[in-house]
């Protein structure tokens, strides 16, 4: 087993890996570097990652999870969180529950000050996971598998909106 400690100074922060990082227009609003530290410590059941967000931008859309729960501290900075259709101030130190449900419960980050926030993020990883995005009617659903051969995760990740759907008969 790798050792199960890291302090947060030592969290490599990366850039969203190509395919993931937003482009065009999307890119004027969101933006993070992300450190993931769960399975790094030995961590099956939790994911934790550090995300860093400029100011006046945010890491992820306006979303809800149907199956994992969420946490969120706080490290520095300041910004606010929308979940549902209230606002919230945040700052260093604060404690953010996410609970799995619909759209009451889903959430955003934004950093509104002046300098990068940093959070810690901790889940559960249940899968499969249904995702939903109630400010653009998409919903999202991801899977991870037992690795392959070569070692790495298998995932299914499918991004969509419910009109999109096909008959279950179609094509057979």
């Amino acid at each position: 087993m790798t050792k199960p400690i890291i302090n947060i100074a030592d969290v490599a922060l990366h850039p969203r890996p190509p395919g993931f990082a937003p482009t065009g227009a999307v890119a004027e609003r969101y933006d993070a570097r992300m450190g993931f530290i769960g399975a790094g410590l030995g961590a099956s059941k939790l994911g934790y990652n550090i995300t860093a967000i400029p100011p006046g931008k945010r890491a992820f859309p306006f979303h809800n999870h149907r199956v994992n729960e969420e946490m969120f501290f706080v490290i520095t900075g300041t910004g606010e969180i929308r979940i549902g259709e209230n606002t919230y101030p945040i700052r260093e130190g604060d404690i953010i529950a996410c609970p799995a449900g619909d759209k009451e419960t889903a959430h955003q980050i934004v950093n509104t000050g002046t300098q990068e926030l940093r959070y810690l993020g901790v889940s559960t990883k249940l899968s499969p996971e249904i995702a939903e995005y109630p400010d653009t009617g998409k919903f999202g659903v991801l899977a991870e598998y037992s690795p392959g051969p070569d070692g790495q995760p298998n995932r299914f990740a499918f991004v969509g909106r419910a009109e999109q759907s096909t008959d279950y008969w179609e094509g057979e």
